[in-house]
């Protein structure tokens, strides 16, 4: 696993890491292109997403918890473009390894919504996250939402051969979901009961776009929360409950429980 949304690395580190994965005999590279922090996957049918989406203004400064924020003042970002992308992918399958993206939805999500913030719930200022944590911007489950997440996980689908695409699903704050009228009306109309369901109706959604573009979801283990299709392979992040439970229900697992 290597996250390149807090930190961007260049294709040529990512091809090194590659390197130290084939030679520890390891033959699955989990690159984790989006969260909060940066958007980090050319997407032509969406510009703004590396437009805007790749680059904050700043970053903080060391641990965070217990004393008041500093920030080191200088712009990061960066992205990788498609054919960067098929690059890496092409030099991983030539050391047998296989790479899975991770597009984080519907979570996670700043830095989409700072490129396009009519997926959001609320009318308000997005910006791509300076500091690290849980943040509440969150996708609206709207048909404009999904439609944008079917043409991002067709290009998608396009740059990866592996079967799988993660789309995260985890830390989902669901605030802004019930402040908003849309989402009241979306839970009226499909008997959720509760924004847990509100969650597993999202992800099922997003589980048939990616089926649709012939792969499979691996998710975090928090989309187990409001029920999920056994079809959908469970990674265990929380401790080692999740896991468990998945098996125990037929989905496949893969165990990260610290």
């Amino acid at each position: 696993h290597l996250d390149v949304s807090r930190h961007f690395f260049s294709t040529d580190f990512i091809k090194r890491y590659i390197d130290l994965i084939a030679f520890n005999k390891m033959n699955v590279f989990h690159w984790h292109l989006t969260d909060d922090q940066g958007w980090r996957v050319e997407i032509k049918s969406h510009p703004k997403l590396t437009d805007i989406g790749a680059w904050r203004d700043q970053t903080v400064v060391g641990h965070t918890s217990n004393r008041e924020l500093q920030f080191d003042g200088k712009p990061h970002g960066g992205f990788y473009s498609q054919e960067e992308i098929r690059e890496v992918v092409a030099y991983a399958r030539e050391r047998h390894i296989e790479v899975i993206p991770e597009i984080d939805i519907p979570g996670h999500a700043s830095a989409i919504l700072a490129a396009y913030p009519e997926f959001g719930c609320l009318k308000k200022e997005y910006f791509v996250q300076q500091q690290f944590g849980i943040f509440s911007d969150v996708l609206c489950p709207t048909e404009k939402t999904f439609a944008m997440l079917d043409a991002v996980f067709s290009e998608v689908a396009a740059l990866f051969p592996s079967q799988y695409i993660h789309i995260g699903g985890d830390e989902v704050k669901k605030e802004q979901w019930k402040s908003c009228a849309s989402c009241k009306k979306i839970m009226q109309q499909n008997a959720l009961e509760d924004y847990d369901q509100l969650q597993s109706y999202f992800v099922k959604r997003v589980e048939k776009i990616v089926n649709n573009h012939n792969k499979k979801i691996i998710g975090w283990d928090e989309i187990l929360d409001g029920g999920i299709d056994t079809t959908a392979t469970i990674m265990s992040w929380r401790g080692m409950e999740g896991g468990t439970k998945a098996a125990e229900v037929g989905h496949d697992v893969i165990m990260t429980p610290v």
